[in-house]
C-alpha cells in the first residue's frame, strides 16, 4: 500500500477494443460466447481427468493444471471486459488495476513453465519409455507443477514491485482493455526505462527459458521419431506431441510478440490489441478443444462419462 500512495491517479481509463455502440455490442455477443466456451471446455477438461481413472497419468496430470490455469487466466480479464463493453465510462481503480496486473502475470508466467514441464513429459515418454514411470513419479510431477504456481507468484511479484515504484500524475487513459504492464507503465510520469528492463529480463526467464527446453525437448523428440522404423510408429508418436505443440505455437507466438519486443517499437496499436484478446481470449478457449478433439482417450473418457449420465436413470 505504500507504494501506491506515490501515485496521484485514483483511477485509470481503459481505451478498450473499439469505439461506437453497435461495435462495442457485437464484440459484447462474440466474447461472451467466447468466454462461455472457454469456462464449459476448462472445466469439462478438470471434470474428465478427476473422474476417469485411465487419465490419471503425468501427461493429464499437467493438462489438469493447464486447464485450471486457462480457467483464471481468462477469468481476470473477460469479465470486466464484457462489463466495460457495455459501460459509457470503463474506469478501473488503480488498486484494481494493479491486482490485475498481478494476478495476470502469475498465471502467464505460471502458463510458460507449465508448457515447458509438458514438453519434458513428451520427451521422456518418447526417448526413454521404459523409464518413464520413475522419471516421471508422482512426487516429480507434483513437485514441478507446484513449482510452476510458486515460480508465477514469485516473479510476478518482483515485476509488479517494480512497476509500481513509479509515480503515476495525470496520464490516466491506457490504450488497451485490460491493465497489461507495459501499458500502464507507459503512463508513468517518471522515468520508467528500469522498470521496462525488468519486465523484458523476466519475460525473457519465463518465456526464453521454458521455450529453450521445449526445443531441445521436441529437437531429441523429433531425432528419436526419424529412427522408429515402422510408418505406424513414427505416427503414433508423433501424435501424441501433436496438440502440446499446437498449444504450444498458439500461446508462445503472441506472448512472444507483446513482451519480447523493444519498447520502442511497441505502442499498443490495434495490431498490438489484437495480439492481446489472441492470448488472453483466443488461446484458453483453444485448449480444451485441441487436446479434445485431436485426443482419442480424452474423447473416450468424454462419451463414457455422457453415456453414463444418459443412461444412469433406467438403470
Amino acid at each position: 500500500m505504500g507504494l501506491w500512495n506515490q501515485s496521484s491517479v485514483a483511477e485509470f481509463i481503459l481505451l478498450g477494443l473499439a469505439e461506437g455502440m453497435l461495435a462495442e455490442t457485437a464484440l459484447f455477443f462474440l466474447f461472451l460466447a467466447t468466454y462461455l466456451i472457454t469456462l464449459v471446455g476448462n472445466c469439462m477438461m478438470v471434470m474428465l481427468i478427476g473422474a476417469e481413472h485411465r487419465l490419471h497419468t503425468p501427461m493429464y496430470f499437467f493438462l489438469l493444471h493447464l486447464s485450471l490455469l486457462d480457467l483464471c487466466y481468462s477469468s481476470v480479464t473477460i469479465p470486466q471486459m464484457l462489463v466495460h463493453l457495455l459501460s459509457r465510462r470503463k474506469a478501473i481503480t488503480f488498486a484494481r488495476c494493479a491486482f490485475q496486473m498481478y494476478i495476470f502475470l502469475v498465471f502467464g508466467m505460471a502458463e510458460c513453465v507449465l508448457l515447458g514441464i509438458m514438453a519434458y513429459d513428451r520427451y521422456v515418454a518418447i526417448c526413454h519409455p521404459l523409464h518413464y514411470t520413475t522419471i516421471m513419479s508422482w512426487r516429480f510431477c507434483s513437485w514441478t507443477a507446484g513449482a510452476a504456481w510458486v515460480s508465477g507468484f514469485l516473479n510476478s511479484f518482483i515485476v509488479i514491485i517494480f512497476a509500481l515504484r513509479l509515480p503515476y500524475h495525470g496520464q490516466n487513459r491506457i490504450n488497451q482493455f485490460f491493465c497489461e504492464v507495459p501499458a500502464v507503465i507507459k503512463l508513468a510520469s517518471a522515468d520508467h526505462t528500469e522498470a521496462e528492463i525488468v519486465v523484458f529480463v523476466f519475460g525473457s526467464l519465463l518465456l526464453l527459458l521454458p521455450f529453450v527446453l521445449i526445443a531441445a525437448s521436441y529437437a531429441r523428440i523429433g531425432l528419436a521419431i526419424l529412427r522408429i522404423r515402422s510408418a505406424e510408429g513414427r505416427r503414433r508418436a508423433a501424435s501424441t506431441c501433436a496438440s502440446h505443440l499446437l498449444v504450444v505455437s498458439l500461446f508462445y507466438g503472441s506472448a512472444l510478440f507483446a513482451y519480447m519486443r523493444p519498447s520502442s517499437v511497441s505502442s499498443a496499436t490495434g495490431q498490438d490489441k489484437a495480439v492481446s484478446v489472441f492470448y488472453t481470449v483466443v488461446t484458453p478457449m483453444m485448449n480444451p478443444l485441441i487436446y479434445s478433439l485431436r485426443n482419442k482417450e480424452v474423447k473416450g473418457a468424454l462419451n463414457k462419462l455422457l453415456s453414463r449420465k444418459i443412461f444412469s436413470p433406467a438403470t
